[in-house]
């Protein structure tokens, strides 16, 4: 089903934005623009409500009253919002903001698919974790709206109250596992307030590895966090004990997290196509190594992901090699798509070398409103795309806004992130080399800007230097990850100055091929059973080996599997076709029986035995016992029966005892009796 072009509310904002209705591509010639749409003008909203047609108004400030004023109407689902004034309108005396509002509004007409849910259950048991009197003072404020028990790491300050409303205990928190709703902890120097303390607070006896569960907790100690990526983990809160005004959003904050809620299942998992693990031995483990939450552990040959941990940042997917970890917070068919439109349309309108801004949000598009608000604004050029998490970006999408048409690429984030986006790094270095073996300057293109200053974004939007000014096109990102990604590779090949047929990719490049070291290779075929993609096969007919290099994902279980050791990885970019086609990478001629002449091996491999064994063990000392090397399986029983002193022959089967001769013996019995009784 179609979704209806929405009809488009434009305000200039009491004329601060210098807004041209027939400049903007694709807004009707009758739409007006508005001046104070939201207070002497709020009328025209209302009008609009009453037709059937969904509203999209370029205004997001104003939000929560035009939201109110739609809930009224019924009409709460029908009406979204798009900010062109801080990340456009509000530009320099001599920009033009036309071309990127309209690529703003057509973006923000994109409907994306929403992500699946998962339910969490939060009974309000709140465990507070600090020291002395405000740890005690916080859980009683607490008391009431939360379940609260208090841990103390110090109680040397307290002074205990007339009634205890809140039970105390004495710890040290060594382990914290879980999420909102389902926290386990793990104590050490754990002991229960004894309700006989008088003037100060005493303890029972103290032991470790006390265990308990709880909804909610909130770590007053100031130490290490408890957890790792604490601002992601949900259901922690954490704050400084020193900072009042700290702890008292995070009392606000924890004090509604009680009953039933509702959170984005940030990735998908297909475990059939995960490379992690085979048969006992480790081969990807990108997912893992990117994960910050700890969300993601192994489970042999596959991986869990535990939804209420994730935080959604996506470095898991964007490192994924073979796509068996999807982002679906947006889907990749809708980011790319996003991409295209913002990127299509400033083209389509007039707009030139497009820098594409990517933030996440709150704090990029905080520094994007400072910048607008005391500053100059967004360059005219420079197009902001608002995300959940940079760091879900993936080498498919980058290349995707570069054959789109864009000239630079900006991640925009926060300091504190630095230590999260190696996965990020490591997607733009395999961008950076791919385009540069197709002979597009990219030494420039990408940058991650790590800033809280609103002053210091406009040096990295800028073309220090020559980037590809490719004319923009589109196409369909259909697939998985590595479907799409061959998909854009492949139209930049196209259009490349000078394509390279081989590209030399960085050592974590999900692309490559495998050496095999002929002399030291038995063709044992271990490595064929555990390709997860199926890149390596075996051929029924002759001792073979051979590899699809479009379809290896250099994640190393062949390597891991051999066991001669003889494997290596080359990670590497082919664009022949021969990479779509099967290459034998070893073979030998098989060694053929000496009695029957059927083939059973390699001849390397019979004669390495054969100078192994011959006269060197027990069992191959005379020339008719080395023979038995030379023969199959079949012919090697056969043959082993015929010697003088096989342990196979146990000498002739004696015969079947039958009904005949136990009468025959009963007779010779009864006339022994009779000749006796003569």
């Amino acid at each position: 089903m179609t979704t209806p072009r929405p009809r488009i509310l434009l305000c200039n904002c009491q004329r601060t934005m210098r807004l041209d209705a027939k400049r903007i591509a694709g807004i009707d010639d009758d739409t007006p623009i508005h001046s104070h749409l939201c207070r002497s003008q709020l009328a025209a909203f209302e009008t609009a409500l009453g037709g059937d047609t969904p509203l999209l108004v370029a205004c997001t400030q104003e939000a929560p009253l035009f939201s109110e004023i739609a809930e009224d109407a019924g009409r709460q689902d029908d009406v979204g919002f798009v900010n062109i004034r801080e990340r456009a309108g509000w530009c320099d005396s001599g920009t033009d903001p036309h071309p990127k509002i309209a690529a703003l509004l057509a973006e923000a007409q994109l409907a994306s698919e929403p992500a699946p849910l998962h339910s969490v259950d939060s009974d309000g048991v709140c465990l507070v974790y600090g020291a002395g009197q405000q740890a005690l003072d916080t859980a009683r404020a607490l008391e009431g709206r939360l379940a609260v028990s208090l841990l103390l790491t110090d109680a040397d300050d307290l002074l205990l109250p007339p009634v205890l409303d809140v039970p105390i205990h004495r710890g040290r928190i060594r382990t914290v596992t879980g999420s909102l709703g389902g926290f386990s902890v793990t104590v050490d120097d754990y002991a229960q307030m004894l309700p006989s303390s008088r003037q100060a607070p005493e303890f029972d006896l103290a032991r470790d590895g006390a265990r308990s569960t709880c909804a909610l907790i909130l770590d007053l100690s100031g130490d290490t966090p408890l957890v790792t990526a604490p601002d992601k983990r949900d259901g922690y809160l954490r704050a400084d004990p020193k900072d009042p005004a700290a702890v008292a959003r995070a009392m606000f904050d924890i004090s509604d997290m009680v009953g039933s809620f509702e959170k984005p299942r940030y990735v998908g998992y297909t475990p059939e196509i995960c490379a992690h693990g085979r048969s006992g031995k480790t081969g990807c483990h990108k997912c893992l190594d990117a994960c910050p939450a700890g969300a993601i552990e192994s489970a042999g040959n596959t991986i869990t992901i535990d939804p209420g941990i994730c935080g959604g940042c996506g470095s898991c997917a964007a490192h994924c090699p073979t796509g068996a970890i999807a982002y679906q917070y947006p889907k990749r068919s809708d980011l790319i798509g996003r991409i295209q439109t913002l990127l299509l349309t400033y083209r389509d309108a007039g707009g030139q070398d497009p820098v594409l801004l990517l933030h996440d949000q709150p704090h990029g598009l905080d520094l994007i409103s400072a910048l607008s608000r005391q500053g100059a604004g967004l360059p005219g050029n420079v197009l902001p795309l608002g995300v959940h998490a940079v760091s879900g970006f993936g080498h498919d999408a980058l290349l995707a806004a570069v054959l789109a048409g864009a000239r630079r690429l900006v991640v925009l984030a926060s300091p504190k992130l630095s230590g999260e986006l190696d996965p990020l790094r490591a997607e733009i270095d395999l961008a950076t080399a791919l385009l540069s073996g197709m002979g597009y300057p990219a030494d420039h293109l990408f940058d991650i800007a790590l800033e809280t200053d609103p002053d210091a974004l406009p040096a990295h939007l800028s073309l220090p230097g020559p980037a590809p000014a490719l004319p923009g096109s589109l196409f369909a990102p259909v697939g998985g990850k590595r479907d799409v990604a061959r998909s854009v590779i492949a139209r930049l090949f196209d259009q490349a100055p000078a394509p390279a047929e081989i590209i030399a990719l960085p050592d974590s490049a999900p692309y490559g091929r495998i050496q095999i070291d002929a002399e030291g290779c038995t063709l044992c075929l271990a490595c064929v059973s555990s390709c997860p993609a199926n890149a390596l096969a075996d051929n029924p007919e002759k001792p073979q080996v051979s590899l699809t290099e479009a379809a290896c994902v250099q994640c190393g279980l062949c390597a891991a599997t051999c066991p001669e050791h003889v494997i290596t990885l080359e990670p590497r970019y082919n664009s022949a076709s021969s990479a779509m086609r099967p290459v034998v990478l070893h073979e030998e001629e098989p060694a053929l029986c000496a009695s029957c002449g059927k083939p059973f091996g390699t001849k390397s491999s019979i004669a390495r035995i054969r100078e192994k064994l011959s006269g060197k063990h027990w069992m191959f000392q005379r020339p008719d016992q080395i023979a038995l090397i030379d023969m199959c399986d079949d012919c090697r029983i056969s043959a082993q029966w015929t010697m003088p002193d096989t342990p196979l022959r146990a000498g002739a089967r004696p015969r079947p005892v039958t009904t005949d001769d136990y009468l025959a013996a009963r007779e010779e019995l009864s006339a022994d009796d009779f000749l006796k009784d003569d």
